[in-house]
């Protein structure tokens, strides 16, 4: 068996948490790719055995993160709980300050400014205030402060120290130092009777503002999946026994009818019945231009109804359509795990035992170098270090933006299905295009009708449809379309030649309309259309011929049209520095020509569908990251054996299962959009990086207190709490810029 499940993983607070659980997953056996996402608390993996979906819980359950199922949760429901989070997270922090308030006062007052000092002296005495203080901090340290000690103090004598267990010890030993001094002050020093009160409610209150703001910004990097979550419409208007009814959407079932009004959502996925309208796809494709519907086109749910009323048939609902199945899509992306993600996570484990022995080495140092009264000293750097080595910002840098930028690439049409895709597309130095389906719409039209001398070039089409009128073939189809501003005459005694053409009695006359060597066979001369011919044949177009009772009537030119944003879209990844490549089967004539025609300096012709991975590696030079453009099922080992497939969303499921990166809308320009998406993303995670480990880099000296000798500076733990808030805070305002990313 082999299942991939996401799950919800709670009591994550911070990246040292994530790598544990990301540990803990890594190392039970049956489970591939897993991958542990703080920045939404869940994780993602594959499972070989049915014992270890078991498994893994029992490990993330003794590791101190016990995990539940998404697929149980309801999405509404989660969304109520992370808002009761902020909610709590707001109270719990501004009743930490209301507490924190009188202490700071009390403390920082007589600090700042003596005739405050005197005057508490001279009032309650500085006893009694510190009595006072006592008491407040301990209510705000067993009230909103808790938390840090119920999760941090059992991970510490679990052996696997997080960012609670940093809070806890740092809060712990600026109360307990106080209360110490409070209750034996004859037992130290006079110059070392300080009370630390307002440092350990500075840091609660600090580290709780952050985990608030953090916690509402979180809340809103799953914004995508809730906007594709929204354009699923609640109601929906079915057709039970010739009566139209609104229902719940969940009631619609396969194959039932159902209507969409002007204006309105489409309920599902479906074939058009009746109706004609323009149907806005842009939510789901990046498209900004309507697409025309009418009987016997397909629509997708969750698309708008921009004006008439149309009558449709379900075809897929629920967790089968595709709106669903693009939500399914781009969830697994943001809680895909990066090769770069690896690393930090590497680095993050073993960052808090780093930062507590470095916490204990500077207390020793400063125990046996540090001024008099050395006691105060080593706490305030202690405490210090403690608080503002804070593994958060390490924890968020990479799956914020990996969400946000996953997520803002799904509105502009790009799905990324693997977290390699979305590290690697940025490095792409050759782009490879399958042409039908891929650069062209796969649909034949009509380009040209050329008539015999003497022959009106209309009432040859007209003729020529009513033929064709019974064929089944995709040129018949191109034709009739190409007639369609026609009146057609009737055809009678039709017959079929398959590989040839067909036949038919039009107004008393017999004609014959297929290929070049079916109607030479029958004697016609069409000696009169060969320059024309030869000039479309060399372009790639299909020619067919009709003849009127042995005699030429007509030559029609026929070839799939070109998506009208294929030009743009080889023009704007030439400027992104890539080489632009095309494979096709077609002859070397057609394939130059095309390529011309767009712009391609790179082309490979004749290639047979088992050809393309040949085709690609002919393609490639050293060092160079291929990515492959496709649609078909042929395309599907090429696909694979590239870099980076790309699969258009319009093409096959075979395709898109073997892609890296799927585009919706099957617009060529999102292969530039993707490129640009890659590189956006992977660009704020290195500033993520950069920051989140730079400012460790650079404050944890300080903070325990290099600066001293030179400059008499302390970092006090207070500012410690302040900076490591920031620290967290700035990593996700960064990721959140990646929210007004545009197609380039």
């Amino acid at each position: 068996m082999s299942d991939t499940f996401s799950i919800r993983v709670s009591n994550m607070s911070c990246g040292a948490c994530a790598a544990r659980a990301q540990k803990a997953l890594d190392g039970v056996a049956g489970i591939d790719g897993a991958a542990v996402n703080f920045a939404d608390e869940s994780a993602q993996f594959t499972v070989t055995s049915a014992k270890a979906l078991k498994d893994a819980f029992a490990a993330l359950e003794q590791a101190g993160y016990p995990g539940s199922l998404r697929e149980d949760e309801d999405a509404a429901a989660r969304r109520e709980a992370k808002e009761n989070d902020v909610g709590a997270l707001k109270r719990a922090t501004l009743l930490a300050a209301a507490l924190a308030l009188p202490v700071f006062i009390l403390e920082m007052g007589s600090h700042l400014f003596p005739a405050m000092h005197h005057a508490i002296h001279n009032s309650i005495g500085t006893e009694t205030s510190w009595q006072l203080q006592s008491v407040l901090t301990a209510v705000l340290l067993l009230g909103p402060g808790r938390r840090f000690f119920l999760r941090g103090v059992p991970a510490l004598l679990r052996g696997a120290p997080d960012m609670n267990s940093l809070v806890a010890l740092g809060t712990g030993a600026a109360f307990g130092f106080s209360a110490f001094v409070l209750a034996a002050p004859e037992l130290l020093p006079a110059a070392a009777r300080a009370v630390y009160f307002e440092s350990a409610c500075v840091i609660v209150v600090l580290i709780l503002l952050g985990r608030w703001l953090e916690a509402r910004a979180k809340t809103r990097t799953g914004a995508a999946i809730e906007r594709l979550i929204g354009l699923r419409p609640d109601t929906v208007h079915v057709d039970i026994d010739g009566t139209w009814e609104e229902r719940p959407i969940d009631s619609l079932l396969t194959d039932q009818t159902f209507m969409v009004r002007a204006g309105e959502r489409i309920a599902a996925d479906g074939v058009v019945i009746s109706g004609q309208s323009d149907v806005d796809q842009s939510m789901l494709t990046g498209e900004p231009m309507p697409v025309g519907k009418a009987a016997g086109d397909t629509v997708t749910g969750g698309t708008v109804n921009t004006d008439g009323t149309l009558v449709c048939r379900a075809t897929t609902t629920g967790s089968d359509s595709k709106l669903a199945q693009i939500i399914k899509m781009v969830e697994t992306a943001q809680g895909t795990r990066l090769p770069i993600q690896a690393l930090v996570d590497r680095i993050t484990l073993w960052f808090v035992p780093a930062v507590l022995i470095v916490a204990a080495l500077a207390i020793a140092v400063w125990g046996v170098f540090g001024p008099e009264p050395k006691l105060p000293f080593m706490l305030v750097v202690g405490v210090s270090v403690l608080i503002i080595a804070c593994p958060c910002a390490m924890g968020l840098a990479t799956p914020t933006s990996i969400m946000i930028g996953t997520g803002r690439a799904a509105e502009l049409g790009v799905l990324f299905r693997t977290g390699g895709a979305l590290q690697q597309l940025q490095n792409a130095t050759l782009v490879a295009f399958d042409k039908t389906g891929t650069l062209t719409t796969g649909r034949p039209v009509l380009l040209d009708v050329v008539p015999s001398a003497g022959v009106d070039k209309d009432a040859a089409l007209a003729q020529i449809a009513a033929v064709e009128s019974s064929s089944q073939h995709p040129a018949a189809h191109a034709i009739g379309a190409g007639a369609g501003h026609l009146d057609l005459p009737a055809a009678t005694d039709s017959q079929a030649y398959p590989g040839r053409g067909v036949s038919a009695v039009v107004e008393g006359a017999t004609l014959h309309v297929g290929k070049y060597s079916w109607l030479t066979e029958l004697g016609v001369d069409l000696s009169e259309f060969t320059p024309r011919q030869a000039e479309a044949e060399a372009r790639g177009q299909s020619v067919f011929f009709a003849a009127r009772e042995g005699k030429p009537l007509a030559m029609l030119i026929v070839a799939d049209e070109v998506k009208p944003t294929a030009r743009d879209a080889i023009e704007a990844l030439k400027a992104q520095g890539i080489r632009v490549a095309l494979i096709s089967g077609d002859s070397k004539a057609a394939v130059d020509y095309f390529a011309g025609d767009l712009g391609i300096d790179h082309a490979v012709s004749d290639v047979l569908p088992d050809g393309k991975i040949a085709a690609l590696d002919q393609l490639v030079q050293d060092g160079d990251v291929t990515a492959f453009v496709g649609d078909g099922i042929n395309d599907a080992p090429a696909l694979a054996h590239a870099d980076i497939g790309i699969a258009v969303g319009t093409g096959t499921d075979v395709a898109m299962d073997a892609a890296d990166v799927v585009l919706m809308g099957g617009n060529p320009m999102g292969v530039s959009i993707a490129a640009h998406a890659s590189a956006q993303t992977m660009r704020n995670i290195r500033q993520n990086l950069a920051w989140a480990f730079g400012y460790n880099i650079a404050l944890i000296p300080v903070a325990a207190g290099a600066l001293y000798p030179l400059f008499g500076i302390l970092l006090s733990p207070g500012l410690a709490a302040g900076a490591m808030g920031l620290s967290s805070l700035f990593v996700l305002s960064n990721a959140f810029r990646l929210r007004r990313m545009t197609a380039p």
